[in-house]
């Protein structure tokens, strides 16, 4: 590892936190286009993270005591900052992370939204009120903070993911301990330093970088409350069963495999055109991606098929700071290696590989992670590339005979994240809607991403816990809800003692 690589810190009470001794752990931060490391990021180890915790438990009553039109003003500062840094977050996502410049765009502007919905919260927070329950006693709840909160999240969105988390659980009342990506850290970074300056005292929100060992002690430190995390499912599993034993409040979102079906009566041309950005917008790396198409009948199997073929040709595929660029690289050399033995899995089953982006090149960037758009046709069930989730440029056609069979298909899945279906007929439609086993549904809509003040979150094995993430949702996660019963009786009477259970017959 070369010495002469800037170093990435941690963010702990105000300050950046960097070890001068050389001897703390660090890996290389790559970039993804080059295959070149550009960076370095210091691995928190378990005392670095009970550092973050215990200068967020410090931070906690005076915020906590903060009326929350002042903790809204702050989340309003940082929507201004961010949106003054927006073009500079975006240029590190494709630094980092490989994503054309358009999509990280994207992802910065749904993750402002983010905060300007937690700027709404002293709305949020108003609780409810009811005078003369009983003879002259009122009644009414209060949604109250937790304490010291924590978010672990993914390095396909490394911006937004935090800002689905941190600023409502802190406009809240709450203080925070963020343990972003270590494949793609310095946005997150950059973020909260923005929310030192709009305003949050030091402590409220603390990041950390790290691997296992920095996870396991947020979800082993009594300190922390409630944890939040988006991943993959097997992770997810362990972090929700491990906090939970630990008497932590946990929301942990998993993994997808999103399926489209495409009726026959569907407008093909939109139907693909919308199909290609779900499948390989960000080089596949989202969960709310696309990676199988359910075809009703042989006839729309073959248009769909056609029509990706065609529409692949057309892509341009090379670094995200080239704008002309339809798709970027893959995030490593380690999943680019993964997902590339997806397609060779699904070529051994016996599907039609009718679209093979093995072997794309790219003029001066012969050393990034580039995979090309692929396309399988006839993919079976039982096929690991149907069932498991691949996270990357790789699109699968499933040929059914009616929409039941392509209900029971998505039904049947182990994940139920996403989901979307091609039709003009608004029966089958709403049918669809209303009986498919889903979190998410798109009626000709490829990626139904909650806006900010709806919440996010998928059924079966992909979310583990009963609340969404961000929106109303995450108001009820980082609050507890107090019911409070009061009565002032009147000077000098005095009452005897009643022995029946309290009602207003």
């Amino acid at each position: 590892m070369s010495e002469t690589l800037p170093t990435i810190g941690h963010w702990i009470d105000g300050k950046n936190v960097v070890d001068s001794s050389g001897k703390a752990r660090s890996q290389e931060v790559f970039n993804p286009a080059t295959g070149a490391a550009e960076k370095r990021v210091l691995l928190a180890d378990k005392e670095t993270v009970e550092a973050a915790i215990a200068s967020a438990a410090k931070a906690y009553p005076a915020w906590r005591a903060t009326a929350p039109l002042k903790r809204a003003r702050v989340m309003s500062k940082l929507k201004n900052l961010l949106e003054m840094h927006a073009e500079k977050i975006a240029a590190l996502l494709t630094a980092e992370h490989g994503k054309v410049a358009g999509d990280a765009m994207g992802e910065v502007q749904r993750g402002i939204e983010n905060v300007e919905y937690a700027s709404y919260v002293p709305e949020l927070l108003k609780g409810e009120h009811t005078r003369n329950v009983g003879p002259g006693i009122d009644a009414w709840t209060e949604m109250q903070p937790l304490g010291v909160t924590a978010g672990i999240t993914p390095f396909n969105f490394p911006a937004m993911v935090p800002l689905w988390m941190w600023p409502m659980a802190i406009a809240c009342g709450n203080t925070f301990v963020l343990k972003p990506s270590e494949r793609d850290p310095s946005s997150a970074l950059l973020i909260t330093q923005l929310a030192l300056e709009a305003g949050l005292p030091p402590g409220v929100l603390n990041l950390v970088n790290g691997d296992k060992e920095a996870v396991d002690t947020l979800l082993d430190d009594k300190r922390v409350q409630a944890l939040s995390f988006v991943g993959s499912t097997p992770i997810a599993e362990y972090i929700y069963s491990r906090g939970c034993a630990n008497g932590k409040r946990v929301q942990a979102l998993g993994g997808a495999k999103n399926h489209a079906v495409v009726m026959p009566d569907a407008d093909i041309d939109n139907a693909v055109n919308a199909l290609m950005g779900a499948a390989y917008g960000s080089c596949g790396e989202r969960c709310m991606a696309i990676p199988i198409v359910v075809a009703v009948g042989d006839a729309t199997a073959d248009a769909i098929v056609a029509g990706l073929k065609t529409q692949i040709a057309k892509m341009k595929v090379g670094p995200g700071t080239d704008a002309k660029n339809d798709m970027g690289p893959l995030v490593t050399k380690q999943h680019f290696e993964k997902v590339r033995g997806y397609v060779e899995i699904g070529v051994k089953e016996g599907a039609t590989l009718v679209v093979d982006g093995r072997g794309i090149k790219v003029p001066g960037h012969e050393n990034g992670y580039f995979l090309g758009a692929c396309l399988f046709d006839n993919v079976k069930p039982e096929m690991v590339t149907y069932k498991e989730e691949i996270f990357g440029p790789v699109l699968g056609v499933v040929r059914v005979k009616s929409l039941e069979e392509a209900m029971k298909l998505i039904n049947d899945h182990e994940y139920g994240n996403g989901t979307c279906i091609f039709t003009r007929d608004g029966e089958a439609a709403r049918y669809f809607s209303d009986h498919i086993l889903v979190g998410m549904v798109g009626i000709n809509v490829p990626l139904p991403v909650p806006v900010a003040y709806h919440s996010f979150g998928g059924w079966k094995r992909s979310l583990f816990g009963d609340l969404h993430a961000y929106g109303p949702d995450a108001v009820r996660f980082y609050t507890k809800k107090k019911a409070i019963t009061q009565r002032w009786p009147s000077a000098g009477v005095r009452e005897g003692a009643t022995f029946s259970f309290p009602s207003t017959k």
